[in-house]
């Protein structure tokens, strides 16, 4: 049989995108620009948490916040009433953003701004599989499990939960409804997949443990902004 060519076109493309990924880090560290990744399956309860994470930190901080969809704009004009700087970025049917796009929707929300942002949030697209695998640039990658998708989403989806800096786990308020749902385990397997993640179970609907969840990232932006 004759030889067959095989060409990794794969991983040429995460190569390239981690390539811009790292110049995109690097000019917003000379910004002082801390750029969030927030991820998570569709329903999770991402934009509600965002709207308590800015009423959270109530102003310390210039916020922006790009919302990857498919389609539609619900969740830009969601985030506009908080007062916050605010885009939508249409992902043309792709299931995820890449450093390209999110360089892009960056630079729409720095003109729409018009002024230093200190926090810029990206609430990529609701998937558990695809935005794990592209390097948005993000300073720090944040994903969110809800009560009622189960606790053993980590071992189902194994890379999501190994690149994130914090996992939060939402909707504790609805635990007494779903008695199959353990916290204790829940937390056992994401410390599985990633042992320095850092787990905070909150309730964006009651504004539980929101907090604890804003002192974070108030310090992981005060941190950034320093070089450390």
């Amino acid at each position: 049989m004759a030889d067959v060519r095989i060409i990794e076109v794969k991983e040429s493309v995460f190569a390239d995108n981690d390539r811009k990924a790292a110049e995109l880090r690097a000019r917003n560290k000379e910004r002082g620009t801390f750029l969030l990744n927030l991820m998570s399956s569709p329903g999770s309860g991402k934009t509600t948490t965002l709207k308590r994470t800015i009423e959270a930190l109530d102003g310390r901080l210039s916020i922006a916040v790009m919302e990857a969809d498919i389609d539609s704009d619900v969740d830009a004009r969601a985030i506009a009433q908080t007062g916050v700087t605010s885009v939508q970025v249409h992902t043309g049917g792709m299931c995820h953003l890449d450093a390209y796009m999110t360089a892009e929707g960056l630079e729409a929300l720095e003109n729409e701004a018009g002024a230093p942002i200190d926090l810029a949030i990206l609430e990529n697209v609701g998937n558990l599989v695809c935005p794990a695998e592209f390097d948005t640039g993000a300073s720090a990658n944040v994903m969110i499990l809800s009560v009622p998708e189960g606790d053993d989403k980590p071992l189902k989806y194994p890379l999501m939960f190994s690149i994130c800096d914090v996992v939060l786990i939402n909707k504790i308020d609805a635990l007494p409804a779903f008695d199959d749902f353990s916290l204790e385990r829940a937390v056992e397997n994401i410390h599985m997949r990633n042992p320095e993640a850092l787990v905070i179970p909150i309730s964006a609907k009651t504004g539980e443990r929101i907090d604890a969840w804003a002192a974070w990232l108030h310090d992981a932006v005060a941190a950034w902004k320093s070089g450390a």
